[in-house]
């Protein structure tokens, strides 16, 4: 733990909250190492509660780090973005699961914390802290409640998130708010190699169920891998092949036969029957490619630092490492230069979970 860093978020704190008390610091400390603290076992009972504590609140307000991989999300943001309480109490799910810090990162919090009391830098005495921490640590350090005095001054109303999660919101809210006014949606993601693009269908999934078709089903076959072929940008796909299977259907929201590229064999399987869900998520480089159209209601655009990219790639695909960054990223970024795909994205982020 960085100490410096440590003293620096309490401080923007006490700043943020000048009449919080000791046990307000000690609930600050406890959400910065342990994160949200519990699992939900009744996901449509918190979707309940979450509901109705979004109906006392006013729209807006902005997330709130703590000192550490959590923050707070206010249920008002929520309700500005449009993210449902069904969706919101599903990712909240999610970050309950993440794994926090240890007691030990805890202790070192609050020792930095009582070394600011002591330079009398915070709100109450050095005492108070000292006989609040000593009880909290006889008790085990068990989740705090926030003060009287901060609800009736602060009126806090929010969530605690794994940073990662929080960054999805504006596109949850964007999905819910399709999903509310049309009943079906078609998300794009569109992005670099390694950027997280399966990753993020995949928690897409999770939360909404949604059917999630991949680009890379569609490889060319072997007839089409020709030198005019890749030369065209964004020509090693087969988005004729994905236009004629998979697009009438999709927009239609009608079953259809979707039939994946085996890259055992080199060729295309007999495929499965395919019925979309409300919200149908289409992910992979080229899934923005001119020649499918606008298809899709929401599209995102996925980037990633050449370095991480790179680190990524070696820890997932090992053999083929070399094969991605000699030939298929090229042909990427060849195909990025030549459409600019990013600019016709709604949201453009990095995936950091």
């Amino acid at each position: 733990m960085d100490t410096a860093a440590a003293k620096a978020a309490i401080a923007v704190h006490c700043a943020r909250y000048p009449l919080l008390q000791p046990t307000d610091l000690l609930k600050f400390l406890h959400q910065s190492v342990f994160g949200c603290g519990h699992l939900i076992t009744d996901p449509a009972a918190a979707a309940d509660w979450l509901a109705q504590e979004m109906d006392r609140c006013a729209d807006g307000g902005e997330i709130e780090p703590l000192d550490g991989s959590f923050c707070r999300v206010p249920l008002g943001y929520l309700k500005a973005l449009g993210v449902s309480p069904v969706s919101f109490a599903a990712l909240f799910a999610l970050s309950a699961r993440k794994e926090g810090g240890t007691v030990q990162d805890l202790e070192l919090r609050l020792a930095a914390a009582l070394d600011m009391a002591r330079d009398g830098l915070l709100p109450f005495s050095c005492e108070a802290l000292s006989a609040a921490i000593e009880g909290w640590r006889t008790a085990g350090f068990p989740a705090q409640h926030h003060s009287e005095d901060f609800r009736a001054a602060y009126a806090p109303a929010y969530r605690v998130l794994h940073q990662g999660h929080a960054a999805l919101l504006p596109l949850m809210g964007r999905i819910d708010r399709l999903l509310s006014q049309k009943g079906r949606a078609v998300v794009a993601i569109e992005g670099r190699a390694g950027s997280g693009k399966s990753t993020l269908a995949s928690l897409l999934q999770s939360l909404y169920g949604c059917t999630v078709l991949h680009m890379d089903d569609f490889f060319l076959r072997p007839e089409q891998r020709t030198a005019e072929r890749y030369a065209a940008p964004g020509g090693n796909i087969d988005h004729e092949r994905f236009a004629a299977e998979a697009l009438p259907g999709l927009q239609a929201g009608r079953t259809f036969r979707y039939r994946p590229f085996d890259c055992a064999t080199f060729t295309v399987d007999e495929g499965t029957d395919i019925t979309p869900a409300p919200l149908t998520v289409v992910e992979g480089s080229y899934s923005l490619h001119p020649a499918l159209g606008e298809y899709h209601d929401c599209a995102v655009f996925l980037t990633v630092e050449p370095a991480e990219q790179r680190r990524r790639i070696e820890a997932r695909s090992p053999a083929f490492a070399e094969r991605f960054f000699d030939t298929w990223i090229p042909l990427e970024e060849a195909y990025f230069a030549a459409f600019h795909p990013e600019q016709r994205c709604d949201f453009t982020m990095e995936v950091g979970l």
